[in-house]
């Protein structure tokens, strides 16, 4: 579930030719060149690692009302009282790697994997320990393991040499760690730290526009509409009721209406008519 950026690469500066004339600019006094030199704290550098996206101004808005919604959720919850990520992990560090290594590979995939992985190494001073080679081999079945084996280490490293080994409970924080985005980091803050985060993922971004619970053109449009439309008291199962749905019942290429609990509540333009159906 995380979002990889390509790196910035800045265009090399142009030559140009010194106008006849020009004089030499002047050096920077000392404080002028001590203040150049500052070091950005980390709290500065967490911040400014990951941008924040912007809402794009077009996106419209839920075909559905508060009541619709509610009603809406209140179904999902009744059919699953106490939703669960399908990842398995022990600790908030396990289940941040479990989460880094699901972007573009399956939770049963990634299971798989790291049963074995997380035996012998459940904490960033062990991952550490274990190296980035024997990491391969333990997740070379999952997609691009070479980037994410990278990435798992650099982030456990940074985790042991600034948060003393723990996982901290901040956004921009953990997206400021290697290989980790706005999608991981809320998941993280969801399943371990408690807190009532939606994260958009392709199952989500599909439902929300699909069923136009929270239709937008960009994943931050549809986190929040999202937010927007959710009832309070069923934010913090949200993601979870609606990645489950979207992954067993509301399929890409199918969807199984027969199977779902929120047929009659629909506003699907592909929704099927069904025999005994409105």
């Amino acid at each position: 579930m995380t979002e990889p950026t390509d790196p910035v690469k800045t265009p090399p500066a142009r030559t140009r030719a010194k106008p006849a004339g020009a004089t030499k600019p002047t050096a920077p006094t000392p404080t002028e060149a001590t203040a150049t030199k500052t070091t950005p704290t980390k709290a500065a550098r967490a911040s400014a690692a990951k941008p924040a996206a912007k809402r794009s101004k077009s996106a419209p808005r839920s075909r559905y009302t508060k009541a619709e919604a509610e009603a809406f959720f209140k179904r999902l919850a009744d059919a699953l009282p106490e939703p669960k990520t399908e990842l398995e992990y022990k600790n908030p560090y396990t289940l941040l790697v479990a989460v880094a290594l699901s972007a573009q590979a399956t939770d049963v995939g990634v299971n798989r994997a790291t049963r074995a992985l997380f035996e012998v190494a459940d904490t960033p001073q062990k991952m550490v320990d274990l190296g980035e080679e024997r990491l391969r081999d333990y997740i070379k079945t999952i997609g691009l393991f070479n980037t994410k084996a990278k990435n798992v280490i650099a982030l456990s490293r940074t985790l042991v040499d600034e948060y003393g080994g723990e996982v901290p409970a901040d956004r921009d924080a953990l997206q400021a760690l290697p290989g980790v985005g706005r999608k991981t980091a809320n998941v993280v803050l969801n399943v371990a730290f408690g807190q009532p985060t939606i994260a958009v993922d392709t199952h989500i971004f599909r439902i929300g526009n699909r069923l136009g619970l929270a239709p937008g053109k960009t994943p931050d449009d549809v986190e929040r509409g999202l937010e927007k439309i959710v009832p309070e008291r069923y934010l913090h199962g949200a993601h979870h009721w609606l990645i489950l749905h979207g992954r067993h019942v509301c399929k890409a290429r199918r969807p199984i209406c027969e199977a779902c609990v929120v047929y009659d509540l629909c506003k699907s333009p592909e929704r099927r008519v069904l025999p005994n159906h409105g």
